[in-house]
């Protein structure tokens, strides 16, 4: 039996409580007939659970020390700099606007992905495979595409690439993307083009990003955004359209429909480099909800006393860094020194500092990424930490932290096997599904 080919829907920013309750509320039909045909089920993201570090983690199946991308804004130890992903237009502004779209749209693929780790795009598209993208940022492939803007060059992408009508490997007729994001028009675009594909039967593999629910989300809240999910909704139901009913598409397509990360509510905003002024060998980069600190060259501080800085803070929920061959997380002057072996963990002092979901992994993963800061902080409920130009959320909804409401997402498989824990799930599933080899840092036995 030939096997069905495959679309990977990313609402960034959804949670299971907002998903139940947009289905039980009638404004989410699609996902509704979707859930009723499927198997739904809660994974756990990456940390930070920061969209640019867990679409990267979606695209290979990786944590952050394999594809090395490690926060919204962070410090290029080899160029010295700060790269900033666009956690708001201040400090887009702050970074230098030509330079974050260059770091944002292009860089992130071409330069910083890791070189160890591999996307879906280019194992598929190596096995042969047609690959499709639509506005996905972690969408490094195979193929040349080149920009209809002239400063951004030319990008290697999957076949058929489609992002905010920068790259587009195929004329579809979408709108623009960029007119009134608020209004939903860059989802609208991923809208038109995913029909286009879907009408045309265009792929093998399909990624449709849909990023509108995070960004209302951010603006009104983790439990407000309904109307713009019933909009995430009318995408799927595009889909179904364009194969000309859902038995139609659940025929030639298997689906998974996910969420990258969570969000919570933001009632506390602070500058994490308030707790280190004074400090000129050190470098804050912080943004939402995690912050890390940089050793700068020369320095002969030790991110350990960095940490003890933050003890008695109401905004720091933990503290993490690595000593040896262990890593330390600290909480108001209580230590947790863990380390993987080969059937689990060894733990030493107080086991609950760390008992967020997954988060043993989850934070020697993120130390164990070159990129990272030497200190990595996690702040507490509530908190957001206000980016390089000023920009926060408060009032509105936020992530990034090892906190359940910023990192448990929804995962919604219809019509393959195999039940995905971790967001580092979904690539080896996908690859499974198409009998193509897993990386092998994707090995399921593999603990840390």
């Amino acid at each position: 039996m030939k096997q069905k080919k495959l679309i990977l829907t990313v609402i960034d920013g959804l949670t299971p409580a907002m998903l139940e309750a947009a289905v039980e509320r009638g404004t989410a039909p699609t996902l509704g007939r979707l859930l009723e045909a499927g198997t739904c089920r809660e994974a756990v993201s990456v940390f930070p659970s920061l969209t640019p570090v867990c679409l990267s983690s979606i695209a290979t199946g990786a944590f952050p020390d394999v594809h090395e991308i490690p926060h919204l804004v962070w410090y290029r130890r080899e160029e010295q700099r700060l790269v900033e992903y666009g956690s708001s237009f201040p400090a887009v502004r702050a970074a230098g606007i030509g330079r974050t779209l260059r770091d944002t749209l292009v860089k992130m693929n071409s330069e910083h992905l890791g070189r160890g780790a591999v996307t879906v795009f280019e194992a598929l598209e190596d096995a042969g495979f047609v690959t499709a993208a639509v506005n996905f940022t972690a969408y490094r492939g195979r193929v040349e595409h080149r920009s209809s803007l002239p400063l951004l060059g030319s990008a290697y992408g999957p076949k058929r690439f489609f992002f905010f009508n920068l790259y587009e490997s195929d004329e579809t007729g979408a709108p623009l993307s960029f007119r009134n994001r608020s209004a939903g028009t860059i989802d609208a675009y991923a809208t038109a083009v995913g029909r286009w594909l879907v009408t045309r039967d265009g792929f093998d593999f399909l990624l449709y990003y849909l990023s509108d629910y995070d960004y209302a989300s951010h603006a009104h809240g983790p439990d407000a955004a309904f109307d713009v999910l019933e909009r995430c909704d009318g995408a799927l139901a595009a889909l179904v359209e364009s194969a000309g009913g859902l038995d139609e598409l659940l025929e030639r397509y298997a689906l998974i429909v996910m969420a990258d990360h969570g969000q919570t509510l933001v009632r506390h905003v602070t500058r994490l480099e308030d707790r280190f002024a004074g400090l000129d060998d050190v470098l804050v980069a912080a943004s939402n909800r995690a912050g890390a600190v940089y050793l700068l060259p020369g320095c002969r501080r030790d991110a350990g006393a960095l940490g003890r800085r933050l003890d008695g803070d109401a905004a720091i929920e933990v503290a993490l860094w690595r000593e040896g061959a262990e890593a330390v997380a600290r909480r108001d002057g209580e230590e947790l020194r863990f380390a993987p072996t080969a059937g689990g963990w060894e733990l030493r002092g107080d086991a609950s500092i760390l008992d967020q979901p997954d988060a043993l992994r989850r934070a020697w993963r993120a130390l164990a990424n070159p990129n990272a800061g030497e200190l990595l902080v996690s702040p507490a409920a509530g908190f957001e930490f206000s980016d390089l130009g000023g920009g926060h959320h408060l009032g509105g909804g936020s992530h990034g932290s090892l906190d359940a409401g910023d990192s448990i997402v929804p995962v919604l498989t219809v019509g393959l096997d195999g039940d995905p824990r971790s967001i580092t799930d979904v690539a080896p599933l996908v690859l499974d599904h198409f009998g193509v080899r897993r990386p092998a840092y994707a090995a399921l036995d593999r603990v840390a």
